[in-house]
């Protein structure tokens, strides 16, 4: 069943990122086809590499609960960890996670997957979820794919307009 959803849900993303107007715009729509397509998802959002100082996170669009942490240093948290390693990172136990930057006392389980354009990681996707062991193997090739289609979006918006990716976020 939440294969079915995983598979709609990452062509309905890779369909959008053909045809969006703008990287704020497809970032939206990701997160909230996450977010609403999949109810252990309980924080869906992404940050991005800030272009001034590409030692820290800001966070782009999300759905869930507000939270305090709208910057992250990338030497910080489970975010800036996958975005140093430059690789997925699953924790079914956020408590017991020393890098975890509690957000909210429901998390238990948190997924980041780093988001790369023209080879490098320019931000990430970070999904919290109010129960343990929430993502496996099948969750963690879902958000890739997702990943994968707003990376591409940001390389084809490069090539097809001249524009940097962060300029087409404004």
């Amino acid at each position: 069943m939440k294969e079915s959803a995983f598979a709609r849900i990452a062509a309905e993303i890779e369909e959008f990122a053909r045809r969006a107007p703008e990287l704020a715009a497809l970032e939206q729509f990701a997160v909230e086809r996450i977010g609403a397509g999949l109810p252990a998802y309980d924080w869906v959002g992404i940050y991005w590499l800030d272009p001034g100082d590409p030692k820290m996170l800001e966070l782009g669009a999300f759905v869930g609960a507000p939270t305090e942490h709208r910057r992250i240093p990338v030497s910080s948290g489970i975010c800036g960890a996958a975005v140093a390693l430059g690789e997925t990172i699953v924790v079914d136990d956020v408590r017991a996670d020393p890098r975890y930057l509690a957000c909210s006392i429901e998390t238990k389980s948190e997924i980041v997957v780093p988001i790369r354009a023209h080879g490098r990681v320019v931000g990430e996707i970070d999904i919290d979820s109010h129960n343990a062991a929430t993502f496996g193997p099948a969750d963690r090739a879902f958000l890739e794919s997702c990943a994968a289609s707003i990376g591409a979006f940001i390389e084809n918006t490069e090539s097809s307009r001249g524009v940097l990716w962060l300029g087409a976020r404004s």
